[in-house]
């Protein structure tokens, strides 16, 4: 553990460093610290700093940049969440507040919002599903052998997928499958339709040398509609936190935020723990499995809507963000999240 005035010293050079993107010389912390403390003191004790591996010299000044280890100790004991300007509650409140069809769209918007207000990639996945029930199934021809499923939850979401169809499968082969799902599976939730049961009710209500073809439909369509969706939002802001030299890293970067089941693993692999700080884990890029995110920090944050589950949002954002501001942010977008679904739901009851 650091001095109380080795702490000052720290969370300066790294709120310093975090508004000009410079590195900070001991001058610069003198004038900025709230007790008065000498340059030379300064400088001895950010020696002792940089000895212990939380700051860093560069090569192109004789200041101080913070290092991983430098964020890590400041996230872990000395950042305290922001309260935002009101103008931002504001806008959350009132982007939230606009009519909604569907818990997806609700969620794809939460992205959005976030990803606006921060110039950040921003990510959500929706709440977990396994609790709703299907309502209604049906099959539409779109083409000479295209059609598209179309199931309806009892959250008011509804699936659709397109599907090429093998050129000699029958029409009532197609409408049996149709009949069995409102027949049998209307009522039931989603996590009690299991594969095994679908392949008895296909082998015994559809039968016929494609009830295999049919069976991989029925499947699919309800695999989507169980999955937990994620959206990501503001993948172009990743050009904000790259520098021409490296500007061949950005494909891959967007190949990797488009990885939803990437994302997903990232955003939950370390949960905020019940003893936590707060209820926003920041991951930094030194300490994510990938190297290409070395120079970023993912924060994320888990929402509660109830028996409906539990969500997640994130930002990717460079390491050096306000992690004050985005914390208080997503503390309180967490809450309109949740608040915005609840109300959502709270029509299907």
């Amino acid at each position: 553990m650091l001095t109380e005035r080795q702490e000052l010293i720290l969370k300066t050079i790294i709120q310093d460093f975090t508004h000009k993107h410079e590195p900070v010389g001991s001058k610069t912390v003198m004038k900025q610290l709230p007790i008065k403390v000498s340059s030379a003191t300064i400088r001895n004790e950010m020696a002792v700093l940089e000895d212990q591996g939380l700051i860093e010299k560069t090569h192109s000044s004789s200041g101080r940049v913070p290092s991983s280890e430098g964020y890590r100790y400041y996230l872990d004991n000395l950042v305290e969440p922001l309260q935002l300007p009101e103008s931002v509650y504001n806008q959350i409140v009132y982007q939230l507040d606009r009519p909604f069809h569907q818990v997806n769209e609700i969620v794809q918007e939460a992205a959005k919002i976030l990803s606006d207000l921060t110039n950040y990639t921003a990510f959500a996945e929706g709440p977990e599903s396994h609790d709703v029930t299907v309502t209604g199934f049906r099959i539409v021809p779109l083409s000479n052998r295209q059609v598209m499923a179309i199931l309806v939850t009892s959250d008011g979401n509804v699936k659709n997928q397109v599907y090429a169809l093998p050129h000699n499968i029958h029409g009532d082969e197609i409408e049996k499958a149709v009949r069995m799902i409102n027949d049998e599976l209307v009522g039931k939730s989603l996590k009690d339709i299991s594969p095994t049961l679908l392949k008895s009710l296909t082998s015994h209500q559809i039968g016929g040398e494609h009830s295999s073809e049919l069976l991989d439909l029925v499947e699919n369509v309800l695999k989507d509609a169980a999955s937990e969706q994620m959206y990501v939002d503001g993948q172009i802001n990743l050009l904000n936190n790259t520098s021409e030299k490296d500007i061949k890293d950005i494909q891959s970067l967007y190949e990797l935020v488009d990885q939803n089941d990437l994302i997903s693993e990232l955003m939950t692999t370390s949960p905020v723990t019940k003893d936590a700080k707060f209820p926003v884990k920041v991951t930094l890029g030194s300490e994510l499995p990938n190297d290409l995110l070395k120079n970023y920090s993912l924060l994320t944050a888990e929402y509660s809507v109830g028996n409906h589950g539990k969500g997640t949002i994130a930002l990717l954002g460079p390491t050096n963000m306000p992690y004050s501001q985005m914390i208080g942010l997503l503390e309180y977008f967490r809450n309109e999240l949740a608040r915005k679904l609840l109300d959502y739901y709270g029509k299907f009851q």
